[in-house]
């Protein structure tokens, strides 16, 4: 698979360089993804899923969890998402403030460090989906959009999944059962 990404990432660097005379940072298309390697940045999603609503306590907001691989040689952030199915879409983690944990916007956006990962998972970072305008059921699929620090954006199709683990976790911030760190992959 290695070999296939490297020899991809080169193809696509002959063409970049050819068609726009010096991009150091050509894009991979990830498997998810409907961007094409020239507009695409060199971050890869892997792991996509968003969070059922059926059943939850507050069935108008979900999140969406993702591992993101930064295989370019500079240090990108995912800055914004839309999604169809939402009338807003935020990046947000969950932080310890006097002792409990709540859930805050990232202005900022998530750094997603040269020739790393970062997890996008429950009690972490992840990207809240408010005001829905339709129910979501385990099957179901959520196509969203993510915007990065260099002007790329990247379509991703994932699917739906239950989660009980933290049931209402989304809706109560403050339940303490979670630390936030940040984890590179």
């Amino acid at each position: 698979m290695r070999y296939v990404r490297a020899l991809a990432l080169a193809l696509v660097a002959v063409a970049v360089l050819a068609g726009c005379g010096g991009n150091d940072d050509p894009g991979l298309q990830p498997a998810d993804s409907d961007a094409t390697p020239a507009d695409g940045p060199s971050i890869t999603v892997e792991d996509a899923w968003v969070r059922a609503t059926a059943g939850s306590t507050d069935p108008t907001m979900t999140a969406a969890f993702m591992v993101l691989y930064n295989e370019g040689s500079t240090d990108i952030a995912l800055t914004g998402a839309t999604a169809d199915v939402a009338d807003m879409t935020e990046l947000h983690e969950m932080v310890k403030v006097d002792g409990k944990e709540m859930m805050q916007q990232v202005e900022e956006g998530i750094t997603i460090t040269a020739g790393r990962g970062k997890e996008l998972a429950p009690g972490g970072y992840h990207v809240m989906m408010m005001g829905l305008n339709t129910d979501l059921a385990p099957g179901d699929e959520v196509t969203f959009t993510l915007t990065f620090s260099d002007g790329t954006e990247q379509t991703v199709h994932a699917p739906v999944k239950e989660f009980t683990e933290e049931e209402g976790h989304y809706h109560e911030p403050g339940t303490g059962e979670h630390s936030h760190d940040d984890e590179d992959s």
